[in-house]
């Protein structure tokens, strides 16, 4: 069962349920948006206060600590083909001050997020009808927290 869309909430096209009823069993809100670059309709999902791990500030303010961002996630092609990446709002830097590698700047529908290029692998692939958001989630969040191991 999905969650009751509140009211401003957009959802420019439906998630498949699998996919909405995880978000909904971890507390997660999001929307579908779908947005044109160039001639080319781009599906994104977009998560606010999403959790990051203790240990990042938003680059643009390092003395400020990040721990809820706007993560979003690219699905044009899904749930037929692969997600990749996560991109993340503010744009997140190590309170150390370490640098955390392939990162680089992109907009989504006029907002400024940092994109985390991270992918699946020959090892590691995307298995189209077994992994999901939710899997993807699971594995962003994998990422977030290997900057400190």
């Amino acid at each position: 069962m999905t969650a009751p869309t509140a009211p401003g909430v957009r959802r420019d096209f439906e998630l498949p349920e699998d996919d909405a009823e995880a978000l909904v069993a971890r507390g997660l809100q999001w929307e579908t948006v779908v947005h044109i670059e160039g001639d080319t309709r781009v599906f994104w999902v977009i998560i606010p206060d999403y959790p990051i791990p203790p240990g990042y500030v938003d680059r643009g303010i390092p003395s400020s600590p990040v721990n809820r961002a706007l993560v979003a996630v690219r699905v044009t092609g899904y749930p037929g083909g692969a997600l990749d990446m996560v991109y993340v709002h503010p744009p997140l830097h190590r309170a150390d001050g370490r640098p955390v590698p392939n990162l680089s700047d992109i907009a989504i529908a006029g907002r400024p997020f940092q994109q985390w290029s991270r992918h699946y692998s020959a090892a590691n692939p995307f298995r189209v009808g077994i992994d999901t958001l939710a899997t993807h989630l699971m594995l962003a969040d994998e990422w977030f927290a290997r900057e400190f191991r």
